[in-house]
């Protein structure tokens, strides 16, 4: 757990917010053997954490060589489906888009860090339905976002950031029932332990032969006892947390934890 990134000292909503970063950068580390997580979870609940559709193994085998590029070192792949076998290999959960009848689509993807959804149910969908949950992305953003992918080049890599607030330390969340219903049972006089900020690092960049788009994720999570140690980090986190939107609080649920965060930033 680290406070790598506090996007919410940024802006409060949803925003694009992609910015272009050096093409080392791209994977952060920080996580000494993800396949032994990772595999963890192929093995007991595969379709939860791995799907693809036909046809996307060239695609495929082209971000496992990109990976393995970045990496800096080859990558075997054992049998298993190429994105699959890069996906072992970083900390980052790997999505791959692809162009089918004019729609980009979702055809591979790994997803053992999931917030709230699980790669059987996206397998498919195009950007527009894998975004329907998020209040105004149809009508607001969904032209931008289909125009970025449509003139990513590259050599570009593009990175963004997102946040919210939960009451699990587990990467693995495909489902938040559980947590939602436990939280009228945590202790106020442990809030600041039991909550954490639940950032999603996000970087997208296009395969130069087949055409696709490469989208990973990387999570971050880290207790609000570790902002409140910085009086003025708490204070940056106070103010997000009281500017944030209707639509952006909604989204995210945050109006389930507004007791538990008050008790955290007081009057900040």
């Amino acid at each position: 757990m680290s406070l790598r990134h506090a996007p919410w000292e940024d802006a409060a909503e949803f925003t694009i917010g992609l910015k272009p970063i050096a093409p080392e950068a791209w994977f952060e580390g920080g996580e000494a053997d993800p396949a032994a997580r990772k595999d963890t979870l192929f093995a007991a609940v595969p379709d939860l954490v791995w799907a693809e559709a036909p046809g996307s193994h060239a695609a495929q085998a082209e971000a496992l060589a990109l990976v393995s590029e970045s990496l800096g070192r080859p990558i075997d792949v054992d049998g298993r489906p190429p994105l699959l076998a890069a996906a072992r290999e970083t900390p980052d959960d790997l999505c791959l888009m692809e162009r089918r009848d004019g729609v980009w689509r979702l055809t591979a993807l790994s997803l053992c860090a999931g917030s709230f959804f699980a790669a059987g149910e996206v397998i498919g969908r195009s950007l527009a339905e894998l975004h329907r949950p998020v209040t105004g992305f149809q009508e607001r953003l969904l032209v931008r976002v289909t125009r970025i992918f449509e003139g990513l080049r590259p050599e570009l890599v593009l990175e963004r950031r997102n946040w919210s607030v939960v009451s699990s330390p587990d990467l693995h969340a495909p489902d938040p029932a559980p947590m939602r219903a436990a939280i009228p049972a945590i202790d106020p006089g442990r809030a600041a332990d039991v909550l954490m900020t639940r950032v999603e690092r996000q970087t997208l960049r296009r395969l130069p032969q087949t055409g696709a788009a490469l989208f990973t994720i990387r999570v971050w999570l880290t207790p609000l006892a570790e902002i409140a140690r910085d009086p003025d980090r708490l204070a940056r986190f106070a103010h997000a947390w009281r500017s944030a939107t209707p639509e952006f609080r909604a989204y995210k649920h945050l109006q389930l934890y507004d007791d538990l965060v008050a008790r955290v930033i007081g009057d900040l």
